[in-house]
């Protein structure tokens, strides 16, 4: 899976660290999905967008990320 957790992150200023600490898992676990090695929960997922959509773009609801848009998903990859 891909995904836009390092490109917002960096966007961000924060480290690796940092966001994981704000949803609760470790440093490690980001790493790997900024990399495609472990896919994310759903609640995982919610819990990233969360922050993006917080920090971005500080309660603005006209404007907000949907989990689909940080985490792309395959299709191919569920219909083999």
């Amino acid at each position: 899976m891909k995904t836009m957790i390092k490109y917002l992150r960096q966007e961000l200023k924060m480290s690796q660290k940092e966001l994981g600490d704000k949803v609760g898992v470790t440093r490690q676990t980001i790493n790997s999905l900024e990399n495609g090695r472990y896919n994310p929960s759903l609640f995982l997922a919610y819990e990233i967008t969360q922050v993006f959509n917080k920090m971005l773009f500080k309660g603005n609801r006209e404007k907000y990320f949907v989990i689909e848009e940080i985490f792309l998903f395959d299709e191919d990859y569920y219909w083999e």
